[in-house]
């Protein structure tokens, strides 16, 4: 080989000792900075060095702002002996201020600390592991009511926030304090590439720039770019590198641009990434698992199945609905009973155990819905043909079929693999015409009767034992054919037939909870409903006071039979209201594992033991239930993870983040997609009610679009009005105007452009009119201001 042709070895690392050595012995070494500085051809590389903060430069700059985080060592001890906590870090929502810490273990009387002020929050960030200092009790303070955004430009004006901080402290009753305490150090670090913008700095040739993420509860990250002006306008992801006890803000560096703001794609991606939804397309490795087409079923699948085919079954879901998981059949017996049958796909026939696309449904969890696509959990092959009990082709299933009396007692309940022919895959709509029907008498529509009529019975006897019929207002769009834009926004309308399907459902699950516990005492995957500690309940209980109405809430029975009685002949509305309240106040339902768990109480479903066993194509719990189902009544073999309690328990705890996940992206979706509406309808007024009060806003719900939103009354360059809040009742008194929750008022909702990052439906005051902050309903000299970027893009 010649001499120029010979390779040039050289050494890069940020160990100091390594590089003089290499030094020595003659090998050209370099710091990654230094190597990436050196490529000139592609300056762009430098802005994705990590910033690295010299511990002990720190101090160079005089002003220090946070104490000191303690090392591990003493943070161990310290939680040992006592004198600190561990827990997660929760940074708010509405306010940058403020914090709560979850306390691990359960120590009851402090399950969560709050903190306030930039000082005891001392630099952790959103789901971080901390260690607290609980304060002495008269620093202790409570909850505050403000909503406190970071929008100031100069990141070191620490007086500012000294101010901001004293707006927090109000004076409360004893009562409201909660325990209050400090992050003393930090015990694992929970940071990830986070989406947002550049908030490009003001001083000219600038290379150290601001970056806001999506996510209101992630601080501001400061980072150096040469490409802030390119980058300007465009959704970008940063990583952060460190967060010195100098600075204002944490240390980052730029990853990568994902486009522009306001673009639907970019934006999608966005809102999969900050969910951390699993979106990306399935590997090889899954596909290479699919069946060949055409598939068919064989001699050898029907061994253990039964052949249910001859059998009047029918699907009923959503228009346009293509992963069907369920299908039903109602028919007479010869002894005057009836046979009923749900059916659902056998999914856990075509993911088998451990392979490549098992492991990729169970690290998706959950297929997630957003407004105008579907990331599913299987590939398309299953989840939309071969596992969908679509109708006039033969499906695996795997059926449960009760004999019941006509009041609905179940006399005999069984499970079986089974194959079946859907006669009819109907819309709710389709459903609930042909029950209506005065002509329609053939076989499909008389199994509909049959079950409707059953299930009245079943909901009934549900609501009796103490059921909730709790109420979220969910809101369908209805999209332009060619843009792809929403025209129309409407809330969903609820039919028979949705509750029909919902009643036998609820029944499979329940039968099948029974079964699978009965089967695997130690490790059955259950689903369970926590019942709300009584605190949760308290702005339920004002509200209804407040309106002259009693919520009694010491079981769900009391809440449920209360919410019926809560009724107001001149206010029908009310009622709808107090049930989205009320969904408010509920804990979030899991999954566990029966071995792990003593409390199998399902509270919203009053039901002593719940499962997920109706929707395998699109959440993973379900086939983890088929394949229990299968063992217990020998349609299948075991294997050795699902018996293992400890690995069902780590399992539960992926599916509970991504179905919570799945639910905020899916909200964050239907967010989006209401400010592309307002965006073309410009602006409207609509009638109102007020959900919470607050002490400078009223959050409202518009139930003509399911809409939530705030309404400020403190805002920059606009003079402050006269409030009081009462915390007791709950009210707040806007100059003389007092308003409570569920009062009716009138808000011009509007879309506001001027932070292109967090563009937000905008709501102000039309009625009831209070001079100087009402805005008058003509909107003619209304002004938005709208970024000059964004002009130039609409007069195309």
């Amino acid at each position: 080989m010649s001499a120029e042709n010979q390779l040039r070895v050289i050494f890069i690392t940020n160990d100091r000792k390594n590089k003089e050595k290499a030094i020595e012995e003659g090998i050209p070494a370099f710091t990654c900075e230094e190597y990436v500085k050196s490529l000139t051809a592609n300056p762009e590389l430098i802005d994705r060095l990590a910033c690295l903060s010299e511990e002990g430069n720190e101090i160079d700059s005089g002003k220090i702002i946070f104490s000191e985080h303690l090392p591990l060592s003493k943070l161990q001890q310290g939680i040992k002996s006592g004198a600190y906590l561990q827990g997660t870090f929760r940074a708010s929502r509405e306010n940058y201020l403020e914090a709560t810490v979850w306390v691990h273990g359960d120590t009851e009387d402090n399950k969560e600390i709050i903190l306030q002020g930039l000082k005891n929050l001392n630099r952790a960030i959103h789901e971080d592991t901390v260690a607290v200092e609980l304060l002495a009790k008269n620093q202790w303070v409570a909850p505050s009511s403000v909503v406190l955004l970071d929008e100031g430009q100069n990141e070191d004006d620490m007086e500012k926030e000294e101010e901001r901080e004293c707006i927090l402290k109000t004076a409360v009753s004893e009562k409201m304090l909660k325990p209050t305490g400090r992050v003393v150090g930090i015990i694992r670090r929970n940071w990830r590439p986070y989406c947002g913008m550049l908030s490009k700095s003001g001083i000219k040739e600038s290379r150290r720039h601001l970056f806001t993420p999506a996510d209101k509860r992630i601080p501001r990250i400061r980072i150096e770019t040469r490409q802030a002006s390119t980058l300007e306008g465009q959704r970008i992801i940063v990583a952060i590198d460190g967060w010195p006890r100098n600075s204002r803000y944490p240390n980052g560096h730029f990853v990568k641009n994902l486009g522009e703001v306001g673009d639907k794609e970019t934006e999608t991606e966005v809102l999969l990434l900050e969910h951390d939804v699993p979106h990306q397309p399935f590997s090889q490795a899954v596909l290479s698992l699919l069946p060949k087409m055409p598939w068919s079923i064989t001699e050898k699948d029907m061994k253990n199945r039964e052949d249910l085919r001859h059998l009047c079954v029918c699907s009923v879901d959503p228009p346009g609905c293509t992963d069907i998981d369920d299908a039903l059949h109602c028919r007479e017996l010869e002894n005057g009973n009836l046979e009923v049958g749900v059916h659902i796909a056998d999914v856990s026939y075509f993911i088998r155990p451990g392979n490549a696309l098992d492991q990729e449904s169970a690290r998706r969890g959950t297929t997630v819905y957003l407004c105008e696509k579907r990331i599913d959990m299987v590939p398309e092959l299953l989840s939309s043909n071969l596992c969908s009990l679509r109708s006039n082709v033969d499906r695996l299933a795997f059926s449960c079929i009760w004999e019941m009396n006509h009041n609905a007692e179940i006399l005999k309940t069984r499970f079986t693999k089974s194959v079946i022919n859907s006669k009819a895959s109907l819309t709710y709509a389709e459903a609930q015409m042909r029950i209506d029907s005065s002509t329609m008498n053939d076989s499909i529509t008389t199994s509909l009767r049959g079950l409707n009529k059953l299930a009245k019975i079943l909901k009934k006897g549900r609501i009796e034992n103490g059921a909730l019929t709790l109420s979220s207002p969910e809101v369908r769009f209805h999209m332009d054919s060619e843009t792809h834009d929403p025209i129309d926004l409407q809330t969903k309308e609820l039919r028979e037939t949705n509750s029909m399907v919902e009643e036998f459902m609820l029944l499979a699950n329940i039968s099948v909870a029974k079964k699978i516990h009965e089967e695997f005492s130690e490790h059955a995957l259950l689903r369970k409903h926590p019942a709300p500690p009584p605190s949760n309940y308290e702005i339920l209980v004002k509200a209804a006071k407040s309106k002259n109405l009693e919520i009694k809430t010491d079981t769900a029975k009391a809440l449920a039979d209360s919410l019926d009685r809560a009724d107001s002949l001149t206010f029908p509305y009310l009622n709808t209201l107090l049930r989205i309240l009320a969904t408010r106040c509920m804990m979030q339902a899991v999954y566990f594992c029966s071995g792990m768990d003593t409390d199998f109480h399902h509270y919203g479903l009053a039901s002593p033991i719940y499962t997920h066993f109706t929707s395998p194509i699109r959440r993973y719990a379900d086939i983890i239930v088929h394949r229990l189902l299968a063992v217990a009544v020998g349609a299948d073999c075991t294997y050795p993870e699902l018996t293992d309690k400890h690995k069902l328990a780590e399992l539960c705890k992926n599916l509970n983040f991504r179905h919570k996940m799945a639910q905020y992206a899916q909200r964050a979706s239907v967010a989006f997609h209401t400010q592309l509406f307002f965006k073309s309808k410009g602006i409207v007024s609509e009638e109102a009610y007020i959900l919470f009060v607050r002490k400078n806003a009223l959050v409202v719900l518009i139930p003509k679009y399911g809409l939530e939103g705030t309404v400020f009354f403190e805002e920059k360059d606009k003079p402050k009005p006269r409030l009081t809040y009462d915390d007791e009742i709950p009210s707040l008194k806007i100059e003389d105007t007092v308003f409570h929750i569920f009062d009716k008022v009138k808000v011009k909702i509007m879309l506001d452009s001027s932070n292109l990052q967090h563009q937000k439906i905008r709501m102000s005051l039309v009625e009831p009119q209070i001079p100087g902050i009402s805005v008058p309903t003509d909107t003619s000299n209304m002004d938005i201001s709208e970024p000059e970027t964004k002009k130039k893009k609409l007069q195309k």
